[in-house]
């Protein structure tokens, strides 16, 4: 044990993993707490865990549709374009993700308060889940279409249930070795597409394919597509989930390799090539869809091409419902104070999820990215801009993410608000214009306005506050203490004192969220002078109330 103070309950430190919490992590992935160094998992298992995203079939779908519109050259430098951008910002968050440790629902903590945060985890469960529900339509529709049994509504169920189990042990589990084995199945898989697709259709010219008939974009054609091709920034939402398994000396290597140019240059080049040359020579120009890529693939396959679209559609799916399922955990945790397992979240984003594949999915799923895109491109940007002006962070070269040392709301919550609503209102009301440029304006307007407020919101929304257990080890990566409501060790980096409880012992981040009377008597404090915090009166006597 470790005395701190006359009035200060001592912490119980350890310098090994807890057993229990290791158990716990094998499927939890340590969703509502900090990645201990211990928990980072190797180049090779991170990568193949991440490169799951590189197989969909939107990416070939939307490269086509682009071609179809703009052109091939353009949709080409609006993919280069892409592959910059994505690239500079993929491995500034992935090198942040993997310093910090840090969950995105954690750090919207430090952007846009307690309470203000909790959007964040909800608006990436939803996209997350739009997603699978793309993704598992498309494999529907290829069983239903080459089998020719069962209803439509079996099919989909089928869909979800066969990707449900390969997301349940987590990244370092099992995710990392199914898509291992997956990703050469995928890419032969698509080269024998485009040999056969070669020598059955014509693909004279598709290089230099042009549309035959102009529409109003309200921009070039090439900064159109980079434009559509900038309404996927959910990426750095899901890279900040992911990255934070990197660890810090593969830091450089992981943003260049893995969550860098060299993905995005698979995602939006080779990915974007090969649909606009398999679009090309099925003559699908004009009339791209999901479907119609997917029926040309089984059609020039047959039941190799079903494989091939099972493979890409599952690899992609493990992501979106990792994603979505320990997102949706952090959100329950948040809302309803208690801890949801890590199981039970991906039944109900399975459940969503089929549901949603029993309407009219096009209908409106377009509509819904549309307006989610907007929120996700303004915390893409307001995350940037902390990262860039405070790269040293609040105290030990970490950002505060510790619910008892920050206020419900910050200035970032309204400017992330105002800024998505912004964009929301151009994107519907704003005609052509508005749809095009709708992103990138929602994009610059929350970071500049950030920027601007960035030192008065870093002033008011931390709590100030004694006695913090970071100041009381010698080591905040590799000291593990017990928290005194769950009774398990963690790393220093999360833990805190717990003000409501006689002694102030320490407490967890996630029990932390959980307890109303940790978070009251926090504030308390926060209200009283520097003189008065002592800790001779406890702000109440309740272990463990919530």
């Amino acid at each position: 044990m470790l005395e701190t103070g006359p009035n200060l309950a001592p912490l119980e430190v350890s310098l090994s993993d807890d057993p229990r919490v290791v158990k716990k992590a094998a499927t939890e992935d340590y969703t509502t707490h900090v990645v201990p160094l211990s928990w980072r998992s190797s180049k090779k298992s991170l990568s193949m865990s991440w490169y799951s995203l590189v197989s969909g079939m939107f990416y070939l779908v939307t490269a086509a549709t682009l071609a179809a519109v703009v052109g091939t050259a353009n949709t080409l430098i609006g993919g280069a374009l892409a592959v910059a951008v994505f690239g500079l910002f993929g491995s500034i968050v992935s090198r942040y993700a993997a310093k910090t440790g840090l969950t995105v629902a954690l750090i919207s903590q430090r952007l846009f308060g307690v309470t203000g945060s909790i959007v964040a985890p909800l608006i990436l469960a939803a996209t997350s889940i739009y997603y699978a529900v793309f993704e598992s339509s498309v494999i529907a529709h290829a069983f239903y279409g080459y089998i020719g049994v069962l209803d439509i509504r079996v099919w989909n169920a089928i869909a979800v249930v066969m990707s449900l189990p390969l997301i349940m042990g987590g990244i370092r589990r099992w995710m990392d070795k199914y898509n291992a084995a997956l990703l050469p199945v995928y890419w032969i898989g698509l080269i024998i597409v485009v040999v056969l697709a070669a020598r059955q259709g014509d693909t004279s010219g598709w290089l230099s394919h042009a549309p035959q008939t102009s529409v109003d974009l309200s921009a070039p054609g090439w900064l159109y597509a980079f434009f559509v091709y900038l309404g996927s920034l959910v990426f750095m939402m899901f890279t900040m989930d992911f990255a934070r398994f990197g660890k810090p000396n593969d830091a450089r290597i992981n943003g260049i390799g893995i969550f860098g140019p060299v993905f995005y240059f698979f995602v939006y080049i080779a990915n974007g090539l090969i649909g606009i040359f398999i679009a090309y020579a099925a003559g699908l120009s004009g009339q791209i869809s999901d479907t119609a890529v997917v029926d040309t693939i089984v059609g020039l396959l047959g039941t190799w091409g079903l494989l091939l679209v099972w493979v890409t559609q599952a690899r992609i799916n493990t992501a979106n419902f990792y994603v979505a399922s320990t997102n949706i955990e952090a959100l329950w945790t948040r809302v309803f104070r208690t801890e949801l397992p890590r199981v039970i979240a991906v039944l109900i984003c399975g459940g969503i999820t089929y549901l949603f594949m029993l309407t009219d999915v096009l209908s409106y799923l377009l509509v819904a990215l549309a307006w989610q895109g907007a929120f996700i491109a303004a915390w893409a940007s307001m995350t940037l801009v902390h990262i860039y002006l405070s790269p040293s962070g609040d105290g030990h070269g970490l950002p505060e993410f510790r619910p008892g040392r920050l206020a419900n709301f910050g200035a970032g919550a309204w400017i992330w608000f105002a800024s998505s609503i912004l964009g929301i209102v151009l994107y519907q009301y704003g005609g052509s214009i508005g749809a095009t440029w709708s992103t990138p304006v929602t994009f610059v307007l929350a970071a500049a306005a950030y920027a601007t407020v960035f030192k008065l919101q870093s002033k008011n929304i931390l709590l100030q506050r004694s006695h913090d257990p970071r100041d009381e080890v010698a080591d905040i990566w590799e000291t593990r203490v017990k928290c005194h409501v769950c009774d398990h060790s963690y790393i220093a980096v999360e833990m805190d004192r717990d003000p409501s409880t006689t002694g102030s012992p320490a407490i967890c981040a996630a029990c932390a969220g959980l307890s109303r009377s940790y978070r009251r008597a926090c504030i308390e404090e926060h209200t009283q002078p520097a003189s008065e915090q002592t800790l001779d009166q406890p702000h109440a006597h309740s272990d463990q109330a919530r």
